[in-house]
């Protein structure tokens, strides 16, 4: 048994509708859906005494999958908790009731309420029909909770205080925001003040800082850090498992470059032994910050930030 609980952010496809601005898909080779026999071996590898949360995302967008109905199914009674992220845009009536119950959290991504804003951002999609699929599962979902994920880039900043007002206005209002700027190609100089200004948002809105939300306790993180060579937080309390099945040194890792194994042959348990004992990878980790977001200053904020939301809460 794994000493310490992890997320797992499952990949049914690698295949989306959208081509985002903030979405590095020209490093994904080759399309793929995950297989009803791939998925069955992820099921049997899933312990609710080793993972506290599925996310269905990825790279891709789950709803399009064309086994979508049979999936959502596989995971409605399964122990661990399931949750799926979305662009809202295929996610339609019939889809929305099969997932209700399946699924504990529905996460909608959506970017500004300005047409112009969010079709620079999410690329080939209908801003319209996205809206309406939202107040659809506003409506349609009795069981499964529907949350925002508002995009935090740089071309949504100016709008973000109408796309809030929206979403409140139609009685939507657990919205999340991620405190790290969405700045892949952009200067660290930037990112920090951007970071400044979006967790001055988080709090001036009182939105849900995404943050905590792939670590299921302190004492959890704790241990994570412990066991783990490479003092990575986003690279250690999540296991990526792509749409062929294998175990991911890291999500940033978009091009598959250093797989760990396959479920078809390998424990949930032995692909995080084996991550483990490892270091840094120098064709992920050259070009990724993430790790730096987490050093000892970074993480008190983030216990500060935790314990006053449940603080306010509980008032």
């Amino acid at each position: 048994m794994n000493p310490y609980k992890i997320a797992v952010n499952l990949e049914w496809t690698n295949a989306c509708n959208a081509s985002c601005s903030m979405c590095p898909r020209s490093m994904i080779k080759h399309t793929e859906n995950m297989t009803p026999y791939c998925f069955s071996k992820v099921l049997e590898r899933l312990d609710p005494d080793e993972v506290f949360r599925v996310v269905l995302a990825g790279y891709g967008e789950p709803t399009i999958h064309p086994k979508y109905d049979e999936y959502i199914e596989m995971v409605r009674n399964h122990p661990v908790r399931f949750d799926m992220v979305s662009n809202g845009h295929a996610m339609g009536e019939e889809k929305l009731r099969k997932m209700d119950g399946a699924i504990d959290l529905l996460i909608v991504s959506f970017s500004s309420i300005v047409k112009n804003v969010y079709d620079k951002v999410y690329v080939r999609l209908n801003q319209k029909q996205v809206m309406e699929n939202i107040l659809k599962a506003r409506d349609t979902l009795k069981q499964t909770n529907l949350a925002i994920s508002l995009t935090p880039t740089t071309e949504c900043f100016e709008t973000l205080p109408e796309t809030i007002e929206w979403f409140q206005s139609n009685g939507i209002t657990q919205l999340t925001m991620s405190p790290t700027l969405y700045n892949r190609a952009g200067s660290l100089e930037a990112e920090e003040q951007a970071r400044k200004f979006l967790r001055g948002l988080i709090s001036q809105y009182s939105l849900r800082s995404q943050e905590l939300e792939f670590i299921p306790s302190l004492w959890d993180n704790m241990k994570q850090m412990y066991h783990n060579k490479y003092k990575c937080i986003p690279r250690n309390v999540v296991m990526p498992i792509a749409a062929n099945g294998d175990y991911q040194y890291c999500f940033n890792d978009i091009g598959r470059a250093h797989n760990l194994g396959n479920v078809d042959d390998m424990s949930l348990q032995q692909a995080l032994r084996m991550r483990e004992t490892l270091g840094p990878d120098p064709k992920i980790c050259a070009d990724c910050n993430s790790a730096t977001h987490y050093r000892t200053g970074e993480i008190l904020k983030v216990v500060k930030h935790h314990f006053a939301q449940k603080a306010k809460v509980a008032s």
